[in-house]
């Protein structure tokens, strides 16, 4: 699968992109700019629960690779999004129990790119991000995931807690990575299960911290206080895989 061009602009194109059913992750719009065209990009953008962000023209013009944006400029999607359902047909036809990555508020593209690829390797039947405060799936992160992306579903949903309490209901359960929880090796960590991962600075947010089974740590000897979010992600990984081979 090629990689899409990521920033549409003009009004034209960025309409004939919603109408193509094309996934508009945010739409940049002139602020105070209410004629026709922009309002039935505007109505488009609502209708897919796109983000709308009003601007000046000066943000515009520095967002602009092609200097005719006629201040309306939309960032899609590199890749199709898959519903959280997606996911657990997958784990389904495998005959696995679920094992998905859930990244709360992930900001780096090449740390998400990198996330998907350990989630591939390691097994995951997909990935969930947030649709807001986060990074989308863009070339930088199609590109950093080595073509993970080709295999391994993303969902973004609007409330991660939400999406944590729905997958409860259908027997998973969640580990998240922090600092203070038990040291991960003394975990059972079998079964149908969610890895949480936390934004590159915060870590995982009290919310959703809050909805997690089990608070895991990885055990550190080293000066400096914690790991990149993707290489986190990894090691929890991989004590998950190790545990559901035995």
């Amino acid at each position: 699968m090629r990689y899409e061009e990521l920033t549409i602009e003009g009004r034209n194109a960025v309409l004939e992109a919603f109408r193509s059913g094309k996934t508009i992750d945010k739409v940049f719009i002139l602020d105070g700019c209410h004629d026709g065209p922009v309002n039935t990009i505007t109505r488009e953008a609502r209708k897919q629960d796109s983000i709308i962000n009003y601007v000046s023209k000066e943000r515009l013009d520095q967002m602009s690779q092609t200097g005719t944006h006629q201040g309306v400029i939309a960032y899609a999607a590199a890749y199709e999004y898959a519903e959280v359902s997606d996911i657990l047909k997958k784990a389904e036809e495998k005959g696995e129990p679920p094992f998905i990555f859930i990244l709360d508020n992930i900001e780096d593209p090449h740390n998400l790119g990198a996330i998907i690829r350990t989630a591939n390797l390691a097994g995951a039947h997909g990935v969930i991000i947030p649709k807001r405060r986060a990074v989308g799936l863009t070339a930088t992160v199609a590109r950093t995931s080595a073509g993970a992306l080709n295999y391994t579903p993303v969902a973004k949903v609007t409330n991660i807690s939400g999406t944590i309490e729905e997958l409860k209901k259908q027997g998973m359960w969640f580990v998240c990575a922090d600092m203070d929880g038990d040291v991960m090796y003394n975990l059972n960590l079998t079964g149908p299960i969610g890895l949480v991962i936390g934004n590159e600075g915060d870590g995982v947010s009290r919310l959703v911290k809050e909805k997690c089974d089990f608070v895991a740590s990885i055990p550190m000897k080293g000066d400096i206080d914690s790991l990149n979010a993707s290489v986190a992600a990894g090691v929890m990984a991989y004590e998950i895989v190790r545990q559901r081979m035995k």
